[in-house]
């Protein structure tokens, strides 16, 4: 039995060499960016601690910090949902993040399978973002997908024996995800109607650089993912309102101009 258990085991190691090399491979070309923020808490021979929340003043403090990442990350999806579900799969997968024990629900996003449908994802979306009107149109496509998808990562960071939290997380993270996807589609909107060729690249890789920044920040240090949700959450309805007025305002002046206006009764 011993004999035979010792001949399997270097068939196996070399499988999940190649497979842990596939993935490395993938991770430094998408997420050099990210490597170098969250460098400094890779996993490291002396090990790499998390501070201990057993007691009761850390466990409120730990209450937060899953109200924050949560509603970072759902936030976040509505922005890139691939890119957000590929890159904490990544980081978790190589042990770049340590994640605390109130996030171990993630570590699904690890898993090969997830991370292969993200990596599709993640490309069609980086180069579908960049074209004009072809934004616009992936984004309405997304409109049901990407909160959903903000809602189930929500809902893998709360309790699963609390049902009443895993409602709360749904439909939080769900809104969340509607929230910042309404602000971007409406962006794209706006920036569409401009006559020169470079503004859509422009925004779009900005939003690229913003989604893996505001990423890592909120898994790596999870005292600041509350304070980035609330940003998220409030520049999202500022951006909103502001851009739905000037959408009407253009609209108003291209009537004007076009002659559609109705004659004023004397």
């Amino acid at each position: 039995m011993t004999s035979v258990a010792a001949g399997m085991a270097p068939s196996g190691k070399v499988a999940g060499e190649a497979e842990g090399g596939m993935f490395r491979v993938m991770a430094q070309a998408i997420t050099a960016p990210l490597r170098l923020v969250i460098s400094p808490l890779r996993v490291r021979p002396g090990g790499c601690k998390m501070p201990d929340r057993s007691t009761a003043g850390s466990r409120a403090l730990g209450i937060v910090e899953i109200l924050g990442v949560a509603g970072s990350l759902s936030l976040l999806a509505g922005w890139r949902l691939y890119l957000t579900i590929l890159a904490t799969g990544i980081a978790m997968h190589f042990g770049w993040l340590p994640l605390p024990e109130h996030l171990a629900a993630l570590q699904v996003l690890a898993n090969p399978w997830v991370l292969g449908v993200a990596l599709v994802g993640t490309l069609a979306e980086f180069l579908a973002d960049k074209i004009a009107w072809v934004d616009s149109i992936w984004d309405t496509v997304h409109s049901i997908i990407r909160p959903l998808g903000g809602a189930l990562l929500a809902l893998a960071l709360v309790d699963s024996s609390d049902p009443a939290w895993q409602v709360i997380a749904f439909l939080l993270g769900g809104g969340g995800a509607l929230l910042s996807h309404g602000a971007k589609a409406t962006t794209r909107a706006v920036v569409n109607i401009s006559p020169e060729p470079f503004s859509n690249a422009v925004v779009s890789t900005g939003e690229d650089v913003a989604t893996g920044g505001l990423l890592a920040l909120a898994i790596a240090y999870p005292p600041l993912a509350i304070v980035i949700a609330i940003l998220l959450a409030v520049a999202a309805v500022i951006v909103i309102v502001a851009l739905r007025r000037l959408l009407r305002n253009i609209k108003a002046t291209l009537k004007k101009a076009l002659g559609d206006e109705p004659p004023i009764d004397a």
